[in-house]
């Protein structure tokens, strides 16, 4: 639904709304004043029954959890509240016309201290029932929105631009390297037949410059700091030694921290804990010392 479709919907609410509270307010003005209300406070009266409706029903959209069940609550007692006091304003004729008794509103009498002490009990729920809510929607805290969907476009943003810095810095100048040339081999006969009575001397090889890329520079980086992780078995050495408690000195414990408990406490959980063993052989002494224990009961 589009925007403009919205906006009509809510007017034609809005509009469905005031004629309802127009004839509520009809009934309940008139109860009001069966009750002992004068004049201003009788037409002030449905303004606190339906009005506080409008309160609860604007609080169940904003609040959450317990809260919003409590506005519920209260949104549907008074909805129910009105419902009567219009329904028993349809009941008495005499009510239209004001001509009925102050604080008469049924012929029975049970009934008709029900529907007054409910129609007089109306405002002063109204107040409190009223500060509550208004008190829970002012203290409401909305649940954060996740990061990764507040943040979408910024973070991609933003990694955009440091990928692209990255790609701009991280591509090295080349560098050089020192290359070893070895010159063409001179025959040894000719250095003999030039100078006979010396020996030949050696040849030092002639050192130049190329340049190396930055593929093999990353390359050699990588294999030179590669970690090894450790792998395999933990020798028994390095483990720490846990002693092997026998059943006599489990039972022993188990004897010393229970000394104190009541039968009700006495349980395997409790044991396990305690004596840090395993629920097997927690059970097993559960079962020993409530046997134990009821053997001395008896013998007593």
């Amino acid at each position: 639904m589009n925007r403009k479709g919205k906006t009509l919907l809510v007017l034609a609410l809005v509009a469905v709304v005031g004629m309802a509270f127009r004839v509520s307010w009809n009934a309940l003005r008139d109860i009001a004043g069966a009750v002992g209300a004068d004049s201003t406070a009788a037409t002030l009266y449905p303004f606190v029954v339906d009005g506080l409706m409008a309160l609860a029903l604007v609080a169940t959209l904003v609040l959450a959890g317990r809260d919003r069940t409590f506005a519920l609550r209260v949104l549907g007692t008074y909805t129910g509240a009105s419902l009567v006091l219009n329904y028993v304003h349809g009941l008495v004729p005499e009510l239209h016309g004001s001509t009925v008794d102050w604080g008469r509103l049924a012929d029975w009498d049970p009934a008709n201290w029900a529907l007054v002490l409910l129609a007089t009990s109306l405002p002063v729920g109204s107040i409190y029932f009223g500060s509550d809510l208004v008190a829970k929607v002012l203290h409401h805290r909305p649940a954060p929105i996740p990061a990764a969907s507040a943040n979408a476009e910024e973070s991609t943003e933003t990694k955009m631009n440091r990928s692209t810095a990255d790609l701009l810095g991280s591509t090295p100048a080349p560098i050089t390297a020192t290359v070893v040339r070895v010159p063409d081999p001179v025959p040894v006969d000719f250095m003999k037949s030039a100078v006979p009575d010396k020996p030949v001397p050696s040849i030092a090889p002639v050192v130049e410059s190329a340049p190396v890329t930055s593929i093999e520079r990353r390359t050699t980086a990588a294999e030179s700091t590669r970690s090894r992780r450790a792998t395999g078995r933990v020798p028994d050495v390095a483990r720490t030694p846990r002693p092997k408690r026998t059943p006599d000195q489990l039972l022993a414990e188990a004897r010393a921290v229970t000394a104190q408990w009541p039968d009700a406490k006495v349980t395997a959980e409790g044991i396990r804990r305690e004596v840090h063993t395993s629920p097997v052989n927690a059970r097993t002494l559960r079962d020993t010392i409530l046997a134990e224990r009821a053997a001395s009961a008896e013998a007593a």
